[in-house]
């Protein structure tokens, strides 16, 4: 088979209307406002899942019922690499702006799917089917959302304040989060359990659904990027890279919907449907490694480090605080919100920051001094005699972690040129928060189970030092951008 590259467009004249204040403003918006929505989603499945796992699994216990869920949940985590390649390539051709409308439609649909699904008792086996299509549409989407989001936004930030703009993709990434817990937080003040159980669990979903009409419409108007419109050439796409990808995906759903329905082979199907979705993400990794293996690998070590310090400083901690210090759940879960709330106030400060200090000093500061104090948080707070010691240590964490979070977007963009750029931010930053960032809770509980839970504190110390020797060898990519300047 042959390489087929999509026909090289003449360079088009830069954008002479000056970007005013509004006109950055309102594209910022309609960038980053698709995080909201996207991880609202993501996390009411994971919030309600424990009250509707008996709607689609009505076999077995709870624990069992859970177990289902939560795979379906792992399977949207699976998906994202697959929609990080396909909406990059989209966004790459297409523009960030398609992408972006692309992306929040996905999961519209998704959204729309699980709230209008019937259950088990009503078509059966089609319903844990149906669901898992909607997860794989709502793992597609959150995908695809980060790379054309990270690209569309630091393109249009400008130079001299990228950081801080770009930021704003991580405070309204937790913002989704913040927003489906107190929607949860309502429904379970104002429904009784039955209620809930029953077709309460379908509100959030609708509310999902409703929000991505509104960004759809937002971002139905929001303009193409310069550097995108004056982008003259594009990595070729193989043949033979589309055909093995095809083949290899369908076999993966094949084996995934025999795994959640036919349960007899539910555990050789699953095994079989990790396998091959592993030699699916070498199938669309290895292209991007072979052309651009350096900025490739420095995004997965970057995304390895930086998701995994934060899913276990965020969504595990809720658990580590009950299982773990001993709070009940209401206590960890005010603790958890706090903590959040003030994690997403400092993404704009400290991307300002990095404006002026340099993104590798951030980089740097983060993971070098995330690895330090990995051990001592989690430690500490295990004994932790009140929820206020709690919140301050958990704190001090996020602090650190601010160091990459607020800037994860921009340092990733400026590594990748523009014809390559969506695909290159949003292919690696998936694997990479795949294998530990969506892992980190299993890891996390592995090692309780097992007996030394303090192995968890080594753990992401050595994840942290890894993304540490690659903060150390990068360049400072804020003084080495290769986003055209505007």
């Amino acid at each position: 088979m042959t390489d087929t590259t999509i026909p090289a467009t003449s360079p088009v004249a830069p954008d002479r209307v000056p970007m005013t204040a509004w006109r950055r403003v309102r594209a910022i918006l309609g960038g980053s406002a698709g995080n909201l929505v996207e991880w609202y989603d993501w996390f009411a499945y994971a919030a309600f899942s424990i009250y509707f796992a008996k709607i689609f699994f009505p076999k077995g216990d709870q624990t069992a019922q859970l177990m289902q869920t939560a795979a379906i949940f792992a399977v949207g985590f699976g998906a994202r690499p697959v929609g990080a390649w396909l909406m990059g390539l989209y966004a790459d051709r297409k523009g960030r702006k398609a992408a972006l409308t692309l992306a929040v439609g996905l999961m519209c649909a998704g959204s729309l799917i699980i709230a209008l699904c019937p259950g088990h008792a009503t078509i059966g086996d089609a319903a844990p089917v149906i669901l898992l299509l909607a997860r794989l549409l709502q793992g597609l989407s959150v995908g695809g959302e980060y790379g054309a989001s990270a690209t569309y936004m630091s393109e249009m930030a400008g130079k001299k304040r990228r950081g801080f703009w770009s930021s704003f993709q991580y405070v309204t990434l937790i913002m989704g989060q913040l927003v489906a817990a107190l929607v949860l937080v309502i429904l379970q003040n104002t429904l009784d359990k039955s209620d809930l159980a029953a077709w309460g669990w379908r509100v959030p979903f609708f509310i999902g659904a409703a929000l991505a009409v509104v960004v759809f419409w937002i971002r139905t108007g929001i303009e193409e990027s310069v550097s995108h419109r004056n982008v003259a050439q594009h990595d070729p796409i193989s043949s033979r890279q589309v055909a093995s990808v095809t083949t290899l995906l369908l076999l993966t759903v094949a084996a995934m919907v025999v795994g959640f329905t036919a349960w007899s082979f539910a555990g050789a199907a699953q095994g079989v449907s990790v396998v091959l979705l592993i030699m699916t993400y070498v199938a669309l990794a290895a292209p991007l490694v072979s052309r651009h293996p350096k900025q490739t690998l420095a995004i997965i070590g970057l995304s390895a480090a930086g998701s995994l310090a934060f899913y276990a400083y965020t969504t595990y901690m809720l658990k580590f605080l009950t299982n773990t210090t001993g709070f009940d759940k209401a206590t960890a879960g005010a603790v958890n919100l706090a903590t959040l709330f003030g994690f997403m106030l400092l993404q704009p400060l400290f991307g300002w920051l990095s404006d002026r200090l340099g993104r590798k000093t951030m980089l740097v500061f983060a993971f070098g001094v995330g690895a330090l104090i990995a051990w001592p948080v989690f430690t500490l707070t295990a004994k932790a005699a009140s929820p206020l010691i709690a919140f301050a240590l958990i704190m001090t964490a996020l602090v650190v972690q601010s160091g990459y979070t607020s800037i994860s977007a921009v340092v990733k963009a400026e590594l990748f040129p523009t014809h390559v750029r969506a695909l290159g931010v949003a292919l690696p930053y998936a694997l990479g928060n795949a294998a530990f960032g969506g892992t980190a809770e299993y890891v996390a509980l592995w090692f309780k189970r097992e007996g030394m839970e303090s192995g968890f504190y080594l753990y992401v110390s050595a994840i942290m030092a890894v993304g540490l020797v690659v903060a150390l060898l990068l360049r400072d990519t804020g003084k080495h951008s290769l986003i055209l300047e505007d």
